[in-house]
């Protein structure tokens, strides 16, 4: 599902923020992604949801070369790819509704399907009440749900999380994890960034570690989904 081979990313003229990076994740599995502020985490994230390309190294998602790419088949990609960012960039200008609703109808999805499952979406990460209302109006851990309701809301085949339970209580973080949980069980690829070991202790699962810019992996009870 991803392949990272000697990958390698520098912004400028300066040293490489991430070195040599290697490793590669199968279908369906679900791994934590650690390490320190300003290790790289966010990097590699932008690499995997192709928002950025290598400046060397190879790397494949989903069987397609990225680096050869067409610009046509990283669009295909990327509509693949479920992205819950630090800062939700939520469309301020739509309700919350209309803003987790929004990859359901750029896939053609009918209007009841949208109803239905938006619906039921926010119910579940507690936004039933906030439906109606604009970002602007939501708390930052209200907004964090949204976002993620948004990320979600298709299945996609690889969905990439940075610290979505830092703006949440535990009690929610829990029910957000289950939410994540559950839908790696249906086969989406998990990527989960994080700086809260309490959730790696309590869903032990493999973590790609990151250390000034360097990635090393530390398996969990020899996980499958992990090709070391």
């Amino acid at each position: 599902m991803i392949s990272f081979e000697e990958v390698g990313i520098r912004y400028g003229p300066g040293s490489e923020v991430l070195s040599d990076v290697s490793f590669r994740l199968q279908p369906g599995s679900f791994h934590f992604l650690t390490g320190k502020s300003g290790a790289g985490k966010s990097s590699l994230l932008k690499l995997i949801y192709l928002a950025q390309r290598p400046s060397r190294g190879q790397i494949q998602i989903m069987d397609e070369e990225v680096n050869a790419a067409s610009r046509e088949t990283l669009v295909s990609l990327r509509r693949r790819v479920g992205v819950v960012f630090q800062d939700y960039r939520l469309l301020e200008h739509l309700s919350t509704f209309d803003n987790v609703a929004l990859p359901l109808r750029i896939k053609g999805a009918d209007e009841d399907q949208v109803k239905r499952e938006v619906s039921e979406l926010l119910a579940w990460v507690g936004l039933a009440d906030h439906m109606h209302e604009l970002p602007s109006t939501l708390s930052g851990g209200q907004k964090q749900r949204a976002a993620i309701a948004r990320a979600v809301i298709t299945t996609p085949k690889i969905l990439l999380a940075d610290e979505p339970t830092g703006n949440v209580d535990d009690e929610m973080a829990d029910r957000l994890m289950q939410l994540f949980i559950e839908l790696n069980k249906v086969g989406t690829t998990m990527v989960i960034a994080t700086h809260d070991t309490r959730w790696v202790d309590k869903y032990p699962s493999p973590q790609l570690h990151l250390d000034a810019g360097h990635l090393s992996i530390i398996p969990q009870d020899a996980a499958p989904g992990m090709l070391l």
